[in-house]
């Protein structure tokens, strides 16, 4: 071979497989929200980086150095101070931008990343390309699936390790059970199943709707109602333990979920406690003999925790699942 027949040689084109160029082609046309997601995950993270050390460590200095972690704190322990206040604002900063997710990701979803598609045309070019309609929508599902997953769960972990750090002064500065609505959410698997679950609840918006805004809407609605029904029903995913207490026990319930709580008779039935309003012998007089309370201890973080994130995976799969049968009867796509 010559220099010549070197030099004239043609070069064979570089081939991008259709899959990898829809990706890609997928990233630049979201790269907005990419960008924006990137920096809630950054924003987020720092936040509870900086409340699970320096943040924490001036808290608690302050509130050592004001004698409140005495035996007999003084009345000005009830108002935190400015490190105090610091601390809460990025740990509430953190806990915010997390439990925002659900409601940003179905909004998304179907508003830009399917209604606008579906709106504008550009849905259905991409589909007289290389790509079908099933390959386009599993990429649609696929690719925001595993950016969600990485950072939700990237931020799970920050602060499931700032929540177990040191709960004594945790427990004092914050005031943050482990049931409580954010703190429960976040510290286990149910927030990055909430992120499936928007996700697909708005994909599947989108496709019904085929309109921005419209889909938008709706979307929102539907994944705030998802996340308050499952708040409402989350006592109700595991067996609750009982306790009983005597009159002069009160009820229990010290570092528990409760559930319910109530009086019982001389024949064990339940029944409301009395407004006795302190009035000496009134439960006596009104037939109680003992207080009960069902409760969920703090060993039932876990069942309730994987009950709920089922739950949630599969109100994901159907939404999914029906998303991908209404497209293939619209545009008659082989499987």
């Amino acid at each position: 071979m010559t220099a010549l027949d070197t030099l004239t040689t043609p070069a064979v084109p570089r081939r991008t497989s259709p899959s990898r160029g829809l990706v890609l082609a997928m990233l630049r046309l979201h790269r907005s929200a990419l960008l924006f997601w990137l920096g809630l995950v950054v924003v987020a993270a720092g936040a509870l980086l900086w409340a699970m050390g320096p943040g924490a460590d001036a808290a608690w200095t302050e509130y050592t150095d004001t004698g409140c972690d005495l035996s007999h704190p003084n009345l000005g322990c009830d108002i935190p101070g400015p490190a105090n206040s610091r601390y809460q604002t990025a740990v509430a900063v953190g806990i915010g931008l997390i439990r925002l997710l659900p409601l940003l990701t179905g909004a998304w979803a179907a508003g830009a990343l399917i209604g606008r598609e579906l709106e504008n045309g550009t849905a259905q070019l991409a589909w007289t390309q290389s790509v079908g309609p099933l390959r386009w929508l599993a990429a649609k599902l696929a690719v925001p699936a595993v950016l969600l997953m990485a950072g939700t769960l990237t931020l799970t972990l920050l602060h499931r390790m700032l929540w177990s750090s040191d709960l004594a002064p945790l427990g004092v500065m914050s005031w943050r059970a482990w049931y409580d609505d954010g703190t429960f959410e976040i510290n286990g698997t149910i927030a990055a199943a909430q992120a499936l679950a928007a996700l697909a609840i708005g994909v599947l918006v989108g496709l019904l709707l085929r309109r921005t805004l419209p889909a938008l809407g709706v979307a929102v609605l539907a994944v705030v109602s998802l996340v308050y029904v499952l708040d409402e029903v989350r006592p109700h995913l595991w067996p609750v333990k009982t306790a009983v207490r005597g009159l002069e026990d009160g009820t229990a319930g010290s570092d528990s979920m409760i559930v319910e709580t109530g009086a019982l008779t001389a024949s064990g039935a339940r029944v409301p406690i009395p407004s006795c309003s302190g009035e000496p012998g009134c439960d006596a007089r009104n037939g109680i003999t003992h207080y009960y309370a069902d409760y969920h201890p703090a060993s039932h973080f876990w069942p309730l925790q994987l009950m709920e994130t089922g739950l949630l995976l599969a109100v994901a799969a159907l939404a999914a699942a029906t998303a991908f049968v209404l497209l293939r009867r619209r545009t008659g796509a082989a499987v």
